[in-house]
């Protein structure tokens, strides 16, 4: 199937990402700008006077700039404040969605904020016994509770119409993180209760005629991850050279990272799908997503970090980088 989400496929639906500021979360509002979508684009990071907080990164990016980038790309952008820890917030969030537009189609469950929490690679697997406990706590009330808070205020929004989606973002597919542990106790179990509940939810959606969905982005290209490899997104590639200045060189699967907005492209794609019940309950990733539906990241690769990793890395295939792209 050819990708399908420019040219006004999602033109009249509705899609909240909470999360959007940054990384796949902004990918995937401007992706659903693409398609022509009304996209709500919900965080703590905001240039508003009295938003409510910041995002524990406290950097730049703000929900609003995600917003202006909807609207130029052919949506329609909508930018509102919110702690989706805080239930009081996200019970406002969905009064006024409720009284604005009455339903939601597209629902995107993308807050995380514990990046820097988890720690760089120097502390990865480090036993429970040895981590800061309330870094740990928070990191499961960040990509945890966050997602059951704003499930339970809003999905009586995607019910109130037949076909809704709700997509939960994770970090690697459920069959993948059952086999592998994933950085610390916290973080893998965070990522894998992610997956489930997209399981989980998707029992309780089925009878109202929605679709529940979690999806992983393979190597992703954030803001973070750029500063990191001091690049841009122009020229990311400068990243796999051997360069001076202290700048850290990046590994040679970083060929096949990927934009925010091909994970943006998969949940677009995947709502412009009449037959998307397919998917329900499943765990999948943006490579997979791009082999079965044909779309593109926006230099018109088709990377799929997550089948190299199966079949040469751990799988003992002989092949290039260029060959996952």
């Amino acid at each position: 199937m050819s990708m399908v989400s420019h040219e006004g496929a999602l033109a009249g639906r509705v899609a909240v990402v909470a999360g959007a500021t940054r990384g796949a979360g902004r990918g995937i509002a401007a992706a659903l700008g693409e398609a022509g979508a009304t996209v709500i684009c919900t965080g703590r990071s905001s240039a508003r006077a009295g938003a409510p907080t910041r995002s524990d990164y406290d950097r730049p990016e703000t929900i609003e700039e995600t917003a202006e980038l909807v609207t130029s790309l052919g949506g329609k952008g909508v930018a509102i404040a919110v702690d989706h820890l805080e239930p009081l917030q996200v019970a406002t969030l969905a009064e006024r969605i409720r009284a604005e537009h009455g339903h939601i189609d597209v629902l995107v469950n993308d807050i995380w904020g514990a990046e820097r929490l988890k720690g760089g690679p120097a502390e990865w697997n480090t036993p429970i016994w040895k981590l800061d406990l309330q870094k740990g706590l928070r990191i499961l009330r960040l990509g945890i509770e966050t997602h059951l808070v704003t499930s339970h205020y809003l999905l009586p929004l995607l019910i109130a119409k037949a076909g809704g989606l709700l997509v939960e973002v994770t970090d690697g597919t459920a069959d993948y993180n059952a086999q592998h542990y994933r950085i610390s106790v916290f973080y893998d179990l965070v990522k894998q209760s992610v997956n489930r509940l997209a399981f989980s939810q998707g029992h309780e959606l089925a009878p109202h005629g929605a679709t529940a969905v979690a999806i992983t982005p393979g190597w992703l290209r954030s803001e973070m991850m750029l500063e990191n490899f001091g690049v841009t997104e122009t020229n990311w590639r400068d990243a796999l050279v051997e360069r001076g200045g202290g700048r850290h060189r990046a590994p040679p699967d970083f060929a096949l990272s990927e934009s925010p907005r091909y994970i943006g492209r998969a949940v677009a794609t995947l709502a412009a799908d009449p037959d998307r019940g397919r998917w329900k309950q499943r765990s999948v990733s943006s490579g997979e997503l791009a082999r079965h539906y044909g779309f593109t990241d926006i230099d018109g690769s088709r990377p799929d970090i997550w089948r190299y990793t199966a079949e040469v890395r751990e799988g003992g295939k002989v092949a290039d980088v260029s060959d996952y792209r």
